[in-house]
C-alpha cells in the first residue's frame, strides 16, 4: 500500500502546525465505507534505554477478529515530542509498515486521536487522509475535550465536547468498565465510528485492533532490548 498523499517529514514545529491545518481540510466526516473485509490495527512503542520506536500493523479478519496478517517496522525517532504533533513522530514507520502489507485494510483504527485534537488533526485523521482511508481515532485518553460520565452499561455514550463542538464519543465497551475515547478519523461518522469499535470489543475494554497491535509492539521491543 502506498499513501495517496505524501508530504516532507522534515519540518519545523511551525511547518507542522501549517501543515496540520492545511490537511485537516481534506477530512471528511461521513462514512464513505466500502465493504469492510478487513480492519488494521495501529500502535508504536518507544525504547526507554534509546530512541528506537516500534512500529506495528495487524490485519483482521472484520467478522471473525482473527489475525490475517501483521507488518513490524523498527525504526528510529525523528521528530521531537511536542504535544499536539505526535502523528510526525510516529506516522513515518506507521507507513513503513503500511508498505510492506499483502492485506490491504478497508478501515483502520489507531491507537490516539483524530477529530478530538487541538487542530482537529490527531494521528488517525493524518494516516487516514495520507492513505485516503476511513479511520477511527479510538484513544484510552483524552487528550482535550469535556465529557459527563457515561452510563455503566456496555454501549453507553457520552458526547466528548471542546469549545462547543462535539469532537467525539466517551463509550463504555464493557460494562463497569473505563470508558474509552472514539473520535473520527476520516471518511467515517461519530455513530458509525462507535458502532465498529463495540463490534471490535467484544470482550476487553479496547477493541481487539489496538489490543492485538499493543501486544505486537510490546513483545517485539522487549526482545530487541
Amino acid at each position: 500500500m502506498e499513501p495517496r498523499v505524501k508530504h516532507s517529514w522534515k519540518l519545523t514545529e511551525e511547518e507542522a502546525v501549517q501543515l496540520q491545518q492545511e490537511l485537516a481540510r481534506q477530512v471528511i466526516a461521513e462514512d464513505h465505507l466500502a465493504d469492510v473485509q478487513y480492519v488494521a490495527g495501529v500502535d508504536v512503542a518507544y525504547s526507554k534505554r534509546s530512541d528506537k520506536l516500534i512500529a506495528a500493523v495487524v490485519i483482521l479478519e472484520a467478522e471473525s477478529l482473527r489475525v490475517a496478517e501483521s507488518i513490524v517496522v523498527e525504526d528510529h525517532v525523528q521528530f521531537p515530542y511536542i504535544p499536539g504533533l505526535f502523528s510526525f513522530r510516529e506516522l513515518p514507520p506507521v507507513i513503513k509498515a503500511f508498505q510492506q502489507l499483502n492485506t490491504p485494510p478497508q478501515l483502520i483504527v489507531c491507537d490516539g486521536q483524530g477529530l478530538a485534537h487541538p487542530r482537529r488533526f490527531g494521528l488517525a485523521s493524518h494516516l487516514g487522509v495520507l492513505f485516503d482511508l476511513p479511520t477511527i481515532g479510538c484513544g484510552k485518553t483524552r487528550l482535550l475535550g469535556d465529557f459527563e460520565e457515561p452510563g455503566l452499561d456496555r454501549g453507553a455514550m457520552s458526547s466528548l465536547i471542546d469549545q462547543g463542538e462535539v469532537i467525539g464519543s466517551v463509550l463504555r465497551t464493557q460494562d463497569g468498565i473505563k470508558p474509552i475515547f472514539v473520535s473520527v478519523g476520516h471518511k467515517i461518522s461519530l455513530v458509525t465510528a462507535c458502532d465498529w469499535i463495540l463490534k471490535l470489543a467484544p470482550h476487553y475494554r479496547l477493541p481487539e485492533t489496538t489490543r492485538q497491535a499493543d501486544q505486537l509492539v510490546n513483545r517485539v521491543l522487549g526482545g530487541t532490548k
